[in-house]
């Protein structure tokens, strides 16, 4: 389980690499003498969030300090940090939203057969952690290889950073699996030590280099709805359209449900 001491250095970490995206010029301040690093100054941020540089540059650092609910949402405000970031900062400083993600449940037969009443439309459910739980033949063959097997089952993320065929399906290969990726960390960060996270985590890093060099940014994001470009296999690139549902009472899963849109340009 993630200690008291990784959470702590994971907060600054995070907090580091929010302040490197901001420039003085985005926030009104000048830019004073030459700068060894990108983004704003510790004391610049302390600045704007009305706190005291020397406790920043603590909490930055790792060291053991309290924080209080108005801290955070100062430096959320200077950070221009969005609804999942500003979550994920409260996660991480040990303030969880009030707002709790409820535990992950079984999955209920009459959920599990909703993707075989959408056919031919793909349709799959998964879990929190991109396990994919039930999911229908158009499903499939949208997304070739995605079965697991017994003790790893099929996993979305997995399917996305660790198979193959995954870079000839997904066109806009590399934008779609950094906000896969960091949805994923949004969703680990509620459940800080849960080995469905941590296991899944370790291999993508053990087998994807892209996951090792992303990683590090500590970006966020919250699932959602959209549109992306997809070749199936014999296919031409067709741009589909997405929709996410929750079943009711079950907030950690969710229903994702496939439409085609329109035939895309190579």
């Amino acid at each position: 389980m993630r200690s008291h001491e990784d959470r702590r250095q994971e907060l600054g970490a995070f907090l580091r690499s929010r302040r490197e995206r901001i420039t003085p010029d985005e926030v009104g301040l000048p830019r004073t003498g030459r700068r060894r690093t990108p983004g704003l100054r510790r004391e610049e941020l302390a600045l704007l969030a009305g706190i005291s540089a020397t406790w920043y540059t603590y909490l930055e650092q790792g060291r053991d300090i309290r924080t209080s609910d108005q801290v955070l949402e100062a430096l959320a405000s200077a950070l221009r940090l969005d609804r999942p970031e500003r979550d994920h900062l409260f996660q991480l400083a040990g303030h969880p939203p009030a707002v709790r993600t409820a535990k992950a449940e079984p999955l209920a037969p009459e959920v599990a057969a909703v993707p075989q009443l959408l056919q031919p439309q793909p349709a799959y459910v998964i879990a929190g952690n991109y396990d994919v739980l039930s999911r229908n033949e158009a499903a499939d063959a949208l997304f070739p290889n995605l079965a697991g097997v017994a003790e790893r089952p099929a996993n979305l993320v997995r399917w996305t950073f660790l198979e193959p065929a995954a870079r000839e399906v997904v066109v806009d290969w590399e934008p779609e699996a950094r906000g896969l990726l960091a949805r994923l960390r949004a969703l680990a960060g509620r459940h800080p030590g849960d080995p469905r996270y941590t296991r899944l985590i370790d291999e993508l890093h053990e087998g994807s280099g892209q996951v090792r060099a992303w990683w590090p940014r500590y970006d966020v994001q919250a699932r959602h709805s959209g549109r992306k470009r997809l070749r199936p296999p014999g296919r031409e690139v067709t741009e589909f359209a997405y929709t996410a549902f929750h079943p009711a009472g079950q907030p950690e899963l969710t229903l994702v449900v496939y439409t085609e849109a329109a035939r895309a340009v190579h």
